[in-house]
Parts: C-alpha cells; structure tokens; sequence
C-alpha cells in the first residue's frame, strides 16, 4: 500500500512511489494536525542492488566497479536454494549450504528537498552481522539476524546528488552472537526490506533499538474505563536547545478520537532526550478479545516545536485492551474467560525463496491457519517480520514471541550481551502489539548448567524491566525439574510421544506426572508433532523410524489424533502448539521423501497441499468453517483388498457411500474422526463422505 503520513509530500521524494516498508504495509491513521508539519516519510529501496556472494577486496569504496554483479531485489537471500536441499552438518549448521559474506551495493538520490532533515537508513533485518557504508564512509554495524535497526545517515548521504551504499552481510558462523545452532538453516542477506527515513531533528526517539518510540500501557481495565499509559520518548538533534510539547490522541477502529493528552512543554538541551508521559483515559472500552473480536485502537503521539507549533514528528501504534493469566489448574484466560489455545509453530521460509518473502506468503499462511482454526502462534525460535505480528494483531491470534537462544550457550560477556540486546529488540520492537501474550527467553537449551542458568536468569530479568504486564515462558527439552525452566512464570515442554521414543499415549501420562510432581507450576506443550510424506501410504502405520525415508502420512495423523485427545482432556495445559504448522528447510537431515527438510508440518513446504492431519485440527477446532474430508485420498493405486476408510469432519453423523451403496452411516464421537472397515472391488472404486454438515468429499481408487 503507497503512503505518506500527513506533510511528507512536500519533502519530495526518490525516484518511486513513497511507501511504507514491507514489515508495516499500513498507513498510520490519525486526527488532522496542524498544518505545518515535517512529520517523517519513508521511502523503500528494496529494488536496484548489486550483490556478490563472496567477500571482495575494496568493495566499500564509493568507486568501486559493481558493473559484472547481478541486480537483486531485496527481501533476498543467498541461501534460498543450497540451505533446503541437504547435506550440511547438525552439529555446525553449516557445510551443505554457504555460510560467508555477501556484499550488497545500490545508487541512491534523495530529493534536495531532504537536506536539513535527519535521514537514516532502516534495514528490516540482515542476516547474521551487517556492516554499511555510504559514499566509503563505515556508517554503523548491527549483530543479530532477526530485528530491524536503523543507521544515522545524516551527515554522509547527500540530497540531490548521487550516493552509494555498500552492505557487507556475513551469516558465518559467530561465537558471540546466538543462535549457534539449531534445526533450521541460517540464511544470510538481506531478507527483508531496507528504506530511507527521514525525520525533523526534533524527532520521536528512532534509536530505541529499532523501536517505535511511542509506548502504550493499559493501566487498567475495566467495563466502565480504560487508563492508557503512554510513553513517548523524545530526541533533539538540534545543535540548539529547542521546546516542544507532546499532543496524544487514542482513536478507534472508525477512527473516532476517544482520549486525548497534552503534555506542558518541554525543554531539550542539543543532543539529549526526554521520556514524556501522558495518561489518557475513556469510557466503556471495547476488548480486544481474541478471534472472537480482536478489536483494535490507535495511540498517535504528535511532537510539536512551540516555537512555531510546527508538528515535526508523528508516530502512531496499534492498542488492544486485554487481560490476560494463566491458572496452574485451568489453564489460560483472556479478558477472564477460560480459552483452549489451539496453538502451532510457524519458521518464516518458503521452498525455493527461503527466508526472502513478503506481504502475500504471509497473508497466505494466516489463511491457512484460519481455515484450520488456529488461534495461537509460537513465532519459533526468532523474532519475525512486523508484518506476522500485525496480521496476529488483526485477527486475534495469541502469539509467543521468543528470542533467538537456541540449544547451545557461551559463558562470554559477549554472547550474553548479544542475548539481551536481541531481547531487548525483540520487545521494544513488538511492545505495542496486543497479540503478544507471551515472552519467550529460550529453547532447547542443551545443558541445565550454571552459565545456562546465569544467562536464562537475566534474560528473564530484562523481561520484567522492559514488560512486567506480559507473561514470560520458555521451551524446554529436559527433565520437568531443571533449573533452565524455573527462570520464567510460566514453561512448556518439547514432547514427542511416540515419534522420538515413547508410545503414542504417553503425552498424558507425563502431563499429569507433571502435575503430581512439580505442584504449583504451570506447564503447557510448546512442540509435539511427527513427519509426514504425501507421497508415502500405509495401512496402520504401526510404530514410526523419524531418521528413515519411511514417513507415510497415515501415520502423522494417527499421532495428532491420540495426542490431541490428551491434550484436550488436560484443562491445566495452559496451551499447546503443534510442531509445525508448515515443513521447513532443515538442511541437515535426509528422512522422508526429500532432503534437507522437516516434514512434520501439517501443510507442505510450498504451501500446496493440506496433509490428512490438517483436517483432522480443522475438524476439531474451525467450527465456522465445516469440513467433510476423506483421509489416504492420495492413496490411489491399492494392492489390498482390505482397507479402512477414515473421515475427518465436523458433522454429527457422516454417511458413506462406495461404488453407489452405502455400508452404513457414522454418529459423531466427539473427536472429528469416523472409520468404516471395507473390501475394496477390483479396478476402480469410488468413495463419497457426505456430512451432515452439508459437505461432502469423494476419492476413486483403484485396486490391482
């Protein structure tokens, strides 16, 4: 969607379309303010760039010749191929795909109209370290894959002439900088936006690690008012002391002004910032209350310059008011009522584009997941694009946002000072997005020693600084016992009955092992899942090899049906998500019917097919959105006789119907799921599901 906020027309523009980036595609929505305004404009460069992937001497320098470099559009990766098709080692994630440098250069000419206005350059995110350059000059280093960062341009990207900008990503492997490991590849580059800003030199805070500058907290809530606490955080660039005032309004979702504040005017010395703090509050206050109504406001904070009541900056934020807790016996409450978290994980690749995707495959994937019925989302194990997190927001899904601390940990300053700054990244990013509930300071982390505990203990510590409202959890493969789950209010475990050991059953007898033993603590299932081939059939698959190139699907949805059911029957489970809503490159292993991939996604790689298991979750959880699904329909060509028919749907009864005479109907169990046993005729036969829902499905196979 093409933008400008209020007064960015007359600043003129680069040679395109002002835009916003791809992370926050929507235009803020404000009251009228006055109507001189300098409020900040963005403009995408996301087009026009030279890229090697390789280190090149010199490739800094402003007249270096980039003339034999292929031209990419960003959001890029150099891994989208080579990190998906196996072959790299476990134990260093690196080997089968290219860990290294790649170097990005591009030609910009910003406006003359920007000379005097500060500008910045905004990268969604570069994997693993970035280091820039305008014009030859070294202009800032960000470490971290996953967060977006900022880098003041002002005094060496000139308005009106040409400027060059050189990007040296590095996604090797680094000792200090998490993760340093894990089941995913690491995909270097440029994997979303990048875009120029420009702000007045009275400017709303954009050095706040990659934050918004503007923070609302609900200070409380209740039927009759809502009390908003609202933070802006305000920076004077100025070489002269200047005195502004901060104007908020809240706004909702017909963009109605329901509460507004003034603060008294302020006073900033050159070079120094301020927190302003205003306290708004309304009547009658309408909840965002999950998908059942994931109602949204807007805090606008407007900076205006009283020398002249010039409004020189504008940052607006999305607000949702909720409450939120979880009970060690009833599991967990939104806004007070008790509500099943029908959860998944989801890692942000694409078969053939890896981490280098935009607006549509994310829109996509919520369609996926709302035909399924989900309402939770583990963005496992990173922080993802703004865009997931909006999309959540909008459609009332409850998110665990985590940090990228996977399985291994360094006792080094360093590392722990990585850690925390991509924490502290991850939230202040994400602060205003009222679909996060969840604040995740790890997974997997392989030893329960002292550096791992140090480490997670002040992780959880920089949580509450930055936001004791939310609640803050961690995913655990260990003991029930251990010390790296007792850091956090609340923990989840990795379990896969079944799959990697353990009988299908044994999910509860944990849960309520748990229960027994560790009294007081509240626990729910971050992962539990199994592969799956679309390719690949068996009747009664029996018990499943995880490592072999045998993973028929029938027996991936025979898995979620007896774990779902014990999962279902734990009230103080305080949610579950399923590992993973989609397969996704992990480069190290070849299992299933293809390398370098996880296929325990209920969805396949491209996005193509829904496995049986998808409809079994669709079944149970979307009762909007009925279903009548026959399961094995892929499994065309039969060599026995003998079969059973199984029916995913949510019908109260479901009638069956084969070569045009029905061996009978089926009444609801309760769990979605309704079997016939039948003998198939020789040649072709043909099989009809007709719900009482109104849908139905029908499979032909054919038998020798």
């Amino acid at each position: 969607m093409a933008w400008a906020l209020p007064g960015a027309g007359a600043l003129g523009v680069l040679s395109g379309a002002w835009m916003a980036p791809a992370a926050e595609p929507e235009a803020a929505r404000v009251p009228a303010g006055d109507k001189d305004s300098s409020a900040r404009s963005f403009h995408d460069m996301n087009t026009d760039w030279r890229f090697f992937r390789r280190d090149v001497k010199g490739a800094e320098r402003r007249d270096f010749d980039d003339a034999g470099w292929p031209t990419v559009a960003v959001p890029h990766t150099w891994n989208a191929l080579d990190a998906q098709d196996g072959g790299s080692s476990k134990a260093t994630n690196s080997g089968g795909y290219y860990r290294g440098v790649g170097w990005y250069r591009r030609h910009v000419t910003p406006d003359k109209a920007l000379k005097g206005r500060k500008l910045w350059l905004e990268f969604g995110a570069a994997a693993t370290i970035a280091d820039v350059w305008v014009n030859g000059k070294h202009v800032g280093r960000h470490s971290g894959a996953f967060a977006r960062f900022r880098l003041d341009v002002t005094r060496d990207m000139l308005p009106g002439e040409d400027n060059v900008i050189a990007v040296k990503v590095d996604n090797g492997r680094h000792a200090d900088v998490p993760p340093l490991s894990a089941d995913f590849p690491f995909m270097g580059g440029l994997f979303r936006y990048v875009g120029l800003l420009s702000t007045d030199a009275l400017q709303i805070q954009v050095m706040d690690y990659g934050g918004p500058g503007v923070y609302a907290r609900q200070r409380s809530v209740s039927a009759d008012r809502a009390v908003v606490d609202v933070t802006t955080k305000v920076w004077n660039n100025s070489a002269v002391r200047r005195t502004c005032r901060i104007r908020t309004v809240i706004t909702d979702a017909k963009d109605k002004v329901v509460a507004r504040a003034e603060s008294s005017p302020q006073s900033l010395k050159a070079a120094a910032g301020i927190d302003v703090a205003s306290q708004l509050s309304f009547g009658s206050p309408h909840l965002w209350d999950g998908a059942r109504d994931p109602y949204l406001y807007r805090v606008t904070s407007e900076l205006v310059d009283t020398a002249n009541d010039r409004v020189t900056d504008r940052v607006s934020e999305p607000l949702g008011l909720r409450s939120v807790r979880v009970d060690a016996d009833k599991g967990f409450f939104l806004n007070g009522r008790r509500m099943r978290l029908q959860g998944v994980n989801a890692h942000q690749d694409r078969l053939d584009k890896g981490w280098a995707i935009g607006i549509a495959e994310h829109d996509e994937d919520f369609a996926l997941m709302d035909e399924m019925g989900v309402n939770a989302l583990r963005t496992a194990h990173y922080q993802q694009d703004q865009y997931v997190y909006t999309l959540a927001d909008r459609r009332g899904y409850v998110v665990w946002a985590e940090v990228p601390l996977v399985d291994k940990v360094t006792s080094s300053r360093a590392f722990t000072a990585s850690s925390e700054q991509q924490l502290r990244e991850l939230i202040r990013q994400n602060y205003n997005h009222p679909s996060i509930l969840f604040w995740s300071i790890g997974n997997e982390q392989g030893s329960d020693d002292g550096a791992t505990n140090a480490l997670l203990a002040r992780l959880a510590k920089v949580v509450a600084e930055e936001d004791p409202d939310r609640i803050t959890t961690y995913a655990s493969h260990l003991s029930d016992g251990a010390r790296v789950g007792k850091h956090t209010q609340t923990v989840a475990f990795n379990k896969y009955y079944g799959w990697y050991g353990g009988s299908l059953t044994g999910l509860g007898a944990w849960a309520d092992k748990f229960r027994r033993t560790q009294s007081g603590r509240k626990v729910g299932i971050s992962e539990y899942g199994a592969g799956a081939s679309v390719k690949q059939h068996q009747e009664s698959p029996g018990s499943a090899k995880p490592g072999s190139h045998w993973h028929p699907e029938e027996f991936q949805a025979t898995f979620h049906e007896t774990a779902w059911k014990q999962i279902s029957e734990r009230p103080f489970l305080w949610g579950s998500f399923v590992w993973n809503m989609f397969d996704f490159a992990s480069d190290w292993r070849n299992e299933g019917d293809a390398p370098g991939r996880n296929d325990k996604g209920l969805v396949t790689y491209d996005r193509r097919t829904r496995k049986d298991a998808f409809y079994f979750y669709k079944a149970n959880w979307n009762k909007k959105a009925h279903t009548t699904h026959i399961a094995s329909s892929r499994w065309t060509d039969r060599t026995s006789a003998r079969t059973t028919v199984k029916v995913y749907s949510d019908s109260e009864n479901v009638r069956l119907v084969v070569n045009g005479k029905s061996p009978g109907m089926m009444e609801s169990k309760g769990n979605g799921v309704f079997t016939w046993a039948l003998t198939l005729a020789p040649g072709v036969n043909t099989i009809e599901a007709v719900g009482s829902n109104g849908m139905r499905d029908k499979v032909v196979w054919k038998l020798g």
